[in-house]
């Protein structure tokens, strides 16, 4: 059977909480930047959740509610790249403000994988310009380098849902799908590393709770510390109260010894 090498991370909503108060303030700090009245409250930025991807976010958004809007010089593609840049900037100030930290357990299990001796890798749609300053910004400038991949922004054409992100992912660690574990906040992110044959592990949150995570090995509502355990929302943790290496062998292990024997 084929051991556990290699961790593979969702970064928004799974590594930190970004997306209500992070993302989607900065999509509105950079609206008004631009002189636009437009503004993406909780309940709407909610529902621009099931598109994924930052510049089609705004795509979406303009055919939906402001569908004869003009971008004053034309061209709307290079528009909503000028809006998407800006709305970085406004993001990554942010993290270097320490306002958006790490969920609970994500710097435990890090540090216990890289420990463990396995090996990182991200795998997300949002810009590498963000994925750098959360890592930096949360556990320190040489954090980036803790990771042995990172699959970020446009560097597949498809997005999730799709899992070319996580098949990108894996080619950059030469490892097969059998040999890690991949961790998810959405059902689009599920769907993705399920979709490149990853077991994968949910850590829901207020946007996503509701979901539908049918096909996840485990389901919780973070990762859990010492003094704060998880809640385990489906599949059978066997009563452990974080998500350590122990677990996830064992979680490894149960799920590729069901599909061996299956």
């Amino acid at each position: 059977m084929q051991e556990l090498e290699a961790l593979i991370f969702d970064v928004d909503g799974t590594l930190a909480d970004t997306e209500r108060d992070g993302h989607r303030v900065a999509f509105n700090l950079a609206f008004a930047e631009a002189g636009l009245d437009w503004n993406w409250s909780v309940e709407l930025y909610g529902e621009l959740l099931a598109v994924t991807g930052g510049k089609e976010r705004i795509r979406f958004y303009l055919q939906r509610h402001h569908p004869d809007f003009r971008p004053p010089r034309g061209d709307l593609d290079a528009f909503i790249a000028g809006l998407h840049a800006a709305k970085t900037r406004h993001f990554t100030r942010m993290l270097a403000e320490g306002r958006l930290p790490l969920r609970p357990g994500v710097a435990r299990l890090l540090e216990e994988a890289r420990a463990a001796g396995l090996r990182l890798a991200i795998a997300t749609t949002t810009t590498p310009a963000n994925v750098e300053a959360l890592l930096v910004h949360t556990l320190g400038p040489d954090a980036p380098g803790w990771f042995d991949a990172i699959s970020a922004g446009d560097v597949v054409p498809a997005k999730k849902p799709a899992a070319d992100i996580y098949h990108h992912a894996l080619e950059a660690l030469g490892l097969p799908p059998a040999a890690c574990l991949a961790f998810e906040d959405s059902a689009h992110g599920l769907a993705a590393a399920r979709g490149a044959d990853l077991e994968t592990i949910v850590t829901v949150n207020d946007y996503t709770r509701g979901q539908d995570f049918t096909g996840a090995l485990l389901v919780v509502d973070h990762l859990g510390e010492p003094e704060r355990p998880m809640t385990v929302l489906a599949g059978d943790a066997g009563g452990a109260a974080m998500v350590d290496v122990s677990l996830l062998r064992r979680l490894h292990a149960r799920a590729r010894g069901l599909e061996r024997t299956a």
